[in-house]
């Protein structure tokens, strides 16, 4: 009823006196557009709730490294896949184009803060006639020494992505109202291709060279989940799709987005149980196969019959049935990363509001510090790991044929709560 009073009482005032005078009234900055935006391509809505964490099952080793415990969790938007080698791929050529004109087709010189990140208006994947243009951009390319076959190809250590963000934690922590603004502001460059040697250095003795050359390059498997992304480039990614996004909302003149990024391993939990509690597979349970003997993930059954489930390596990002949310594969193809340090004892010590515990960890950190936790076990892994109370890391720095990631955005839309 208050907020009805204001309104009538600006629009009566409207009337008499015009929309330049608000009488000594308080009613607030007029002329605000109202904002809408869609849901976001790709992606499911997990509502705002409240779920019991930690493992399923019986701790038979007494690890205690997921212990229950009830969390309440914020709603948010997460890909219903896992990001697929296409999906990066957009990602990949973007850079690409964005070194092809600063460096060397001068596309952007009179605006050089636009290296990393070109206009909206301007951009569309893989307008630059490269093949056209090749005496320009010839040190792109391998050099005569570095070829194969006399084969002209891209030199992918120069696809290097240079992005900022704030550390609000660490501005949380200081004097920032004393300080300088910059001491919170970081700065990070990453290559970003996929270390596709991945399959060759993951098992040893074992004949991988076709996965190698062929995985993220070929078509056929655009629609799987991207792997031999280490944390750092998962990350890059995200920032990258943040002001992607937000350069085409700015062009509508509306309000930017909240940030993509890796999700945290309670969020990843708490999507993966799909609405349900105390459930050990993202299907229910306890079992991984259903009524007729049909496996529901990829992962290691039995004692390695790696095709009973349909695939040897990793499968299509949509394969098998979603869970109640609409989410594919949140147990097994590929395990996940998410935002999350690893600490054997955080279920113990995290808040149980939005828990979550991260450490940005520095060169010089010692390893046990530069742990990540990992969710949702893959498809070389056991049934254990694909439980959803299940826990696992690896180190930030390393990429995995194993290991890929989705995206998560914080939902900053309306609540149950609000009528207007």
């Amino acid at each position: 009823m208050k907020y009805v009073a204001k309104v009538l009482v600006v629009l009566t005032f409207a009337s008499l006196f015009g929309c330049s005078y608000d009488r000594g009234e308080l009613i607030g900055i007029q002329g605000r557009r109202p904002w809408f935006h869609p849901q976001p391509f790709g992606t499911v809505y997990v509502p705002t709730g409240t779920f019991h964490t930690g493992q399923s099952d019986q701790d038979i080793f007494h690890t205690y490294i997921a212990p229950n415990k009830q969390i309440s969790v914020h709603a948010f938007w997460m890909d219903d896949t896992e990001i697929t080698n296409n999906e990066y791929r957009q990602f990949v050529e973007y850079v690409k184009d964005s070194i092809a004109r600063k460096d060397y087709l001068d596309y952007v010189k009179d605006s050089p803060e636009e290296v990393e990140i070109l206009d909206y208006d301007e951009y569309r994947v893989n307008d630059i006639p490269y093949n056209e243009l090749y005496d320009d951009i010839e040190g792109m390319y391998y050099g005569e020494r570095e070829r194969y076959e006399h084969r002209r190809q891209f030199d992918i250590r120069k696809l290097k992505y240079k992005y900022q963000w704030i550390d609000f934690r660490a501005a949380a922590r200081g004097s920032y109202w004393e300080s300088d603004r910059s001491e919170y502001i970081k700065e990070k460059t990453i290559q970003i291709y996929p270390d596709t040697l991945v399959w060759i250095r993951d098992f040893s003795y074992s004949y991988n060279e076709p996965m190698t050359r062929q995985y993220f390059y070929h078509p056929k498997y655009d629609d799987y989940p991207v792997v031999g992304i280490t944390w750092h480039q998962a990350n890059a990614f995200c920032n990258w799709r943040t002001r992607w996004m937000n350069r085409y909302w700015e062009q509508q003149r509306m309000p930017v987005t909240e940030y993509w990024r890796l999700p945290t391993e309670f969020e990843w939990e708490y999507a993966a149980r799909g609405g349900r509690d105390n459930n050990m597979y993202p299907w229910g349970g306890p079992y991984t196969r259903n009524s007729k003997g049909c496996l529901l993930a990829n992962f290691k059954p039995n004692r390695g019959n790696y095709m009973a489930d349909g695939g040897l390596w990793t499968v299509r990002g949509d394969a098998y049935f979603p869970n109640d949310y609409g989410l594919y594969n949140m147990a097994g193809n590929v395990a996940e990363w998410t935002i999350s340090a690893y600490d054997e004892s955080s279920h113990m010590f995290t808040h149980d509001l939005n828990s979550d515990y991260q450490y940005d960890a520095k060169e010089s950190d010692p390893m046990s510090m530069k742990r990540k936790v990992i969710r949702g076990g893959s498809w070389k892994d056991v049934a254990y790991f694909i439980q959803n109370g299940s826990r696992s890391y690896e180190y930030q720095d390393t990429a995995k044929s194993y290991v890929g990631f989705r995206c998560v955005q914080t939902y900053i839309g309306r609540s149950a709560l609000d009528k207007r």
